[in-house]
């Protein structure tokens, strides 16, 4: 490594490490697991040498790829030995050197990555987009999920919403009997009709014995499309649904890396997919992914787990400058879940769009009194 450290201040100097809690304003209920009250996620800032800070971000969820407590861990006790020193310019050679000193724990190395770039960004005066190649896309067409147990306060939330020009919202159906999941979609469609774009996520809960005739069911409401409705290993099942059905079948937990995007190509399983940073772990390992999907001509999808403002800031410069993600993006977070957040401003949100920052690096700004009243800190390292 020394071969690559062009100069002093060229290197990361110091690293702070955050296990943080913070409030939400409502339940969410989906078929891989539920969220009431709070959530957990790891905040990561890194000093270079000549003293500017970048921010970073790893938001697991314990059902779906680990736990907060295990992120702030591989950060603290394997990874930081790795980063400090590091040269800034080589953020490709660090994420290989995490992949060889840790397996896994993607969330944690994304961090890394996000806080990296965050740094040039400042150092450059460029935005992380511009970093990643350039952006062709200033604003990103955000899609609400329809999650909350109690649906009349979710339908109370779309009427307030739709006037708002919020457009996208993303039902997850499979937790309720089908039944009420039938009468739910008929309430949406009977309020707004061809107003919106409705799309539905099942997030693996029907088993493949009997669930075509429930999508079968679902597609008179018109869905864009129908998201992962069945365990992530059925992907023959899920070739079954692309060819007996007329709506797009998308992976999401069938897809964490460019692996299972090749299987998922190779068999046919999927009209698209959910680009998620925490599966993939990292932007670089995004648009490699993304590279894929365009040669297949498969359009991806900005999905999100339970990620704050950092994090979410890195994925609007993310998909800013990635042209194949083109079906919006769920990064409604801060902004409608959470009831507080570390950013001194919040990401804008206007007419149904999340506005990607224009400033350098990420384009937030976080302040130790941002921090202290954004969320309760439970650990730091």
């Amino acid at each position: 490594m020394d071969s690559l450290i062009r100069t002093e201040t060229d290197q990361i100097a110091a690293i702070r490490i955050l296990l943080v809690e913070s409030p939400i304003k409502m339940a969410r209920q989906q078929g891989v697991g539920h969220i009431k009250g709070t959530v957990k996620r790891v905040l990561l800032q890194l000093t270079s040498r000549d003293g500017i800070t970048g921010w970073g971000e790893a938001a697991p969820w314990e059902v779906f790829t680990g736990t907060p407590e295990a992120a702030f861990a591989a950060l603290d006790v394997y990874l930081r030995s790795v980063v400090i020193g590091w040269p800034l310019s080589n953020i490709r050679g660090l994420t290989q050197a995490m992949d060889r000193v840790l397996v896994g724990h993607h969330e944690a190395k994304l961090a890394v990555e996000m806080a990296m770039f965050d740094i040039l960004g400042k150092r450059s005066g460029l935005s992380v987009a511009e970093l990643l190649g350039g952006r062709v896309r200033d604003r990103i067409p955000l899609s609400f999920s329809i999650a909350d147990p109690d649906f009349a306060a979710d339908l109370d939330r779309m009427h307030q919403m739709v006037p708002q020009g919020n457009r996208i919202f993303k039902v997850k159906t499979g937790v309720k009997p089908h039944a009420e999941d039938m009468a739910h979609l008929e309430a949406m469609r009977g309020a707004f009709g061809d107003g919106i774009d409705l799309r539905l996520d099942y997030n693996q809960a029907l088993q493949p014995f009997g669930a075509l005739r429930v999508l079968r069911d679902v597609e008179r409401f018109a869905p864009t499309f129908i998201e992962q409705p069945v365990p992530r290993d059925a992907l023959a099942v899920m070739v079954d649904f692309r060819r007996a059905l007329d709506t797009p079948i998308l992976a999401d937990e069938s897809c964490f890396e460019i692996g299972d995007l090749q299987e998922v190509i190779r068999l046919g399983a999927a009209d698209a997919i959910s680009v998620k940073l925490m599966k993939v772990g990292g932007m670089l390992k995004g648009q490699g992914l993304m590279a894929l999907a365009d040669a297949a001509r498969i359009p991806g999808y900005g999905g999100t787990l339970w990620e704050g403002g950092i994090a979410l800031a890195a994925g609007t410069q993310f998909i800013a400058a990635t042209p194949g993600i083109s079906l919006g993006c769920e990064f409604y977070m801060p902004h409608h879940v959470l009831t507080e957040d570390v950013l001194e401003q919040r990401i804008e949100n206007c007419d149904g769009h999340v506005i990607v920052p224009t400033g350098p690096g990420l384009g937030i700004t976080i302040t130790e009194h941002s921090l202290k009243d954004g969320a309760r800190q439970l650990a730091e390292a």
